[in-house]
This record gives C-alpha cells, sequence and structure tokens, in this order.
C-alpha cells in the first residue's frame, strides 16, 4: 500500500454533488493497493498513520500526532498512486489491484484506521469519481510505502 498524507486544517469529499465525507483538522490520505498487498500491509500503515509526529505543539515544533490533536482523518482509495511512467507519456496502473483484491483491502484498511484512531474515519467511496477539496496546512505532504518500511 501506497499512501500520500496531507496535513490538512480542512478536507472534503464530493460524489454526484453531495459531501460523502468531511474532516476539520487532521490528515486527508489517499491511498494506492498494489496486487502484492495485503492486510498486514494495512495494519502496519494504520498504526504509523495515528502515530505520526507531524502536527506542531505549543513550541510550533512537529512533535504531535492526529490522536494527540483530536483530529480527523479522510481517507480516499487511488489507485494511481501506482502509475507507471518509464514508458510513454500515457501511464500505466499494471501495479495497481484490480478491484476485486483492492476494494476488501480498502474496507479492512478504514476499520484498521478507525480502531487505531479511536473514532470513525470518514471516506470517499471505492472506484467512484471524486472531487477532493482540501486545505493543506503548511503545507506538509508526506508519502509512505508499507514495501518500503523506513
Amino acid at each position: 500500500m501506497r499512501v500520500v498524507i496531507q496535513r490538512v486544517t480542512s478536507a472534503s469529499v464530493m460524489i454526484g454533488g453531495r459531501i460523502a465525507g468531511q474532516i476539520e483538522r487532521g490528515l486527508l490520505v489517499f491511498v494506492g493497493i498494489e496486487a502484492a498487498d495485503s492486510s498486514d500491509d494495512g495494519e502496519w500503515l494504520s498504526a504509523k498513520l495515528v502515530k505520526l509526529r507531524i502536527f506542531a505543539d505549543e513550541l510550533g515544533q512537529m512533535n504531535q500526532s492526529v490522536i494527540e490533536i483530536t483530529g480527523g482523518i479522510l481517507l480516499i482509495s487511488q489507485f494511481t498512486l501506482h502509475a507507471s511512467t518509464k514508458k510513454g507519456t500515457r501511464p500505466s496502473f499494471h501495479q495497481a489491484a484490480r478491484p476485486e483484491h483492492a476494494k476488501p483491502l480498502y474496507e479492512k484498511f478504514i476499520a484498521q484506521l478507525s480502531k487505531a484512531l479511536g473514532q470513525s474515519v470518514a471516506t470517499g467511496e471505492f472506484g467512484a469519481e471524486m472531487q477532493v477539496a482540501l486545505v493543506n496546512d503548511g503545507p506538509v505532504t508526506l508519502i509512505i510505502d508499507s514495501k518500503s518500511r523506513e
């Protein structure tokens, strides 16, 4: 699993003209799932995400996690995170998991992340056309891949 994490002051996702999920201060997380991923990847990532110290403390240092600030998480599935641009100018998505493999892992990841956060996670809808709005705070944007656990 690959995630792009953005520290936000607010974020929302619209599907078909309606708001499907929204948060105030917290993390907007885009997740891409590849064929080699399993629920173990989601377990590792959920524990990592909720403990990332990327929010400012009283001294302005990035020392607090989303749990410590009582923030929210908006999770959006995004298969394009596994795009390959090696050949030509049209991306290939052969590394992205097929929907029948990815959707159950995405749903499991929602549950894992909600449990680790201690509250429900806002989401988009797997496979839907979505419009995501955000106010990136900082800006702070991180990329984490469960296959290269740094």
